[in-house]
């Protein structure tokens, strides 16, 4: 499996080409803020074709570069339903303005094809299966895509701003709640294998057993501590 990541745009936001092997299709996951370029030039380095965009959540920082993405592949963008209104109004998902200079710089809508993402959801794409779970608390339509294990290459679980390492996505934007980030902590986190890979939509790859270990969020919730909130440190958006 080939999977190529890098960070895009003003909040380092991960973004993921994954397929079977290089020469071949691939899903491209969170084409956020200036991601376009990134994923031309890991395209073309792998010698890949798109079939398709998914996305963890809604946040710009996350959808900017879906519209030329797709656009330019003629591939669908998937999202859940309750997410999807921030492709066409960002600042509903922030709860400000984002700025003129930046708006400058965003294509700001839906592409030509989206298709919606439910709780249990398996996809079959490129040849390649993704089994995804709704994960509110940094956005109520935050979802995660799980990859399941595979000879001697562990299950990659794609996070969003659900886990990161050593923290968890914000809760203080609109549609954020630090009970339902809890609760999906425990219901989608806490019985993945410790060996699962983890790759956030922000910072550096993890494993949900250094997680599990070390994540005080993690380990709140794997206390049955869940009623004594904290605010996560912010991370992106």
């Amino acid at each position: 499996m080939l999977i190529a990541g890098f960070p895009a745009g003003a909040w380092g936001t991960n973004c993921y080409l994954v397929a079977p092997a290089a020469g071949e299709e691939c899903v491209i996951i969170d084409p956020g803020h200036q991601a376009a370029e990134g994923v031309e030039e890991a395209l073309k380095k792998h010698r890949l074709k798109p079939v398709a965009v998914v996305l963890t959540h809604g946040h710009i920082d996350h959808v900017a570069s879906v519209v030329p993405v797709c656009g330019a592949h003629d591939v669908p963008a998937w999202i859940h339903p309750e997410d999807r209104y921030m492709m066409s109004d960002p600042e509903k998902g922030i709860g400000r303005s984002i700025g003129m200079p930046l708006m400058g710089e965003l294509t700001v809508g839906e592409p030509d094809d989206v298709r919606e993402l439910g709780d249990g959801a398996r996809l079959q794409l490129a040849g390649l299966d993704f089994s995804v779970a709704h994960a509110p608390g940094h956005t109520k339509g935050s979802v995660t895509f799980q990859m399941p294990e595979a000879a001697d290459i562990p299950s990659v679980f794609f996070s969003g701003d659900l886990l990161f390492a050593g923290s968890i996505g914000r809760t203080d934007l609109p549609g954020g709640d630090m009970d339902d980030m809890l609760e999906s902590l425990g219901r989608v986190c806490l019985p993945l294998d410790d060996s699962t890979v983890v790759l956030s939509g922000h910072g550096p790859q993890t494993t949900i057993g250094q997680e599990r270990a070390t994540n005080p969020y993690l380990r709140q919730v794997a206390a049955g501590q869940g009623a004594q909130h904290q605010q996560a440190p912010r991370r992106g958006m």
